[in-house]
């Protein structure tokens, strides 16, 4: 019986290995994809044991060579596509697998799939009124400041950030029955502590009336607005408070979109251009010139502050960064 299990293990890895030099061809359409898995003669008899996610091979096309081509064409809503939102890209991933023995089992091969687009015009998460974060009123306004999760669909479902990954951070104002308002992130920084005092620790993140400074030493960035009223900022976690509670302190602030200046700006570091940015009108840009020395307000448009638009201290925590090479390193919450 011994002798038996280790001539299908041996099998098995065999098959493995021939599938693995297989020809696997992905061209990835709109709403679909087209895949081509070219399988050797051996394989033939198990191409019911192939599978994208959990879908067989649509069809199976013998070749004169004796292999055969196993074709995958199904639509992302089938086969349990996975969809992802990462940045300004929308992706879909699923897996090509061969599972010569029942799916309790291990696949012996797996292939991943993903196709990747530009985030599309006009997206709109679905949570404008979440149910988690923190939402403060103002003015009759309410705003709201949350973690989203990876693919940006949601509230995040744990606060334990790993090193170097990103926080998606969103802030919105709900308007109600105000003229359209641009929402903006003045100030943000991190502490160790839920309320800033004089002697807190902090580290800053945008300071200088709206220039995020994370996107100078790092990969943060502002994503493209879904609607002017909102805002994701994409941060990525560094190195502040290891093990400990971190809360970010934002000043967010409800503004008149027709009106930017140097202190009523949201503005990001392309480290391609090595310039900044102004997130609402890169035409603009020259607003963010500042960035680099002081941004003051112009006096006029300081006396108008108060009739243009509300600001709000909110603050979101705790989270807890965490270097993943750490062997301590805490549970998910």
């Amino acid at each position: 019986m011994v002798t038996h299990l280790y001539l299908v293990v041996i099998i098995v890895a065999a098959f493995a290995t021939t599938v693995a030099n297989a020809e696997i061809n992905v061209v990835c359409a709109k709403d679909s994809v087209s895949i081509t898995w070219r399988i050797s003669a051996e394989l033939v008899p198990d191409a019911a044991r192939l599978f994208l996610g959990n879908c067989m091979p649509s069809q199976l096309n013998p070749l004169p060579s004796g292999e055969s081509e196993a074709q995958f064409n199904y639509k992302f809503v089938d086969c349990k596509f996975k969809k992802r939102m990462k940045g300004k890209r929308l992706l879909f991933q699923n897996e090509l697998t061969y599972r010569p023995q029942p799916r309790s089992k291990p696949a012996a091969f797996v292939y991943p799939i993903e196709c990747a687009f530009k985030r599309p015009e006009g997206w709109v998460p679905p949570f404008l009124n979440p149910g988690s974060g923190v939402s403060e009123g103002r003015g009759g306004l309410v705003f709201h400041m949350a973690l989203l999760n990876e693919q940006l669909t949601g509230i995040a479902k744990t606060n334990v950030i790993p090193l170097g990954s990103f926080m998606p951070i969103w802030a919105a104002v709900e308007q109600k029955s105000h003229q359209p308002l641009l929402l903006l992130m003045e100030e943000c920084v991190a502490s160790t502590t839920p309320e800033l005092q004089p002697g807190s620790q902090v580290h800053p993140i945008i300071t200088n009336k709206g220039c995020l400074m994370e996107s100078m030493t790092g990969n943060s960035v502002f994503l493209p607005r879904y609607h002017s009223s909102a805002v994701i900022l994409y941060l990525q976690s560094f190195k502040f408070g290891p093990g400990e509670e971190v809360y970010i302190h934002c000043k967010l602030v409800a503004w008149d979109p027709q009106v930017l200046d140097e202190s009523k700006k949201t503005c990001h570091y392309v480290q391609q251009n090595m310039r900044w940015e102004l997130l609402d009108d890169p035409s603009q840009s020259s607003i963010c010139s500042c960035c680099d020395s002081t941004c003051m307000s112009r006096s006029k448009r300081g006396v108008q502050s108060e009739s243009r638009g509300f600001s709000y201290n909110s603050v979101l925590g705790p989270l807890i960064i965490v270097d993943p090479s750490d062997s301590k390193t805490p549970n998910t919450a």
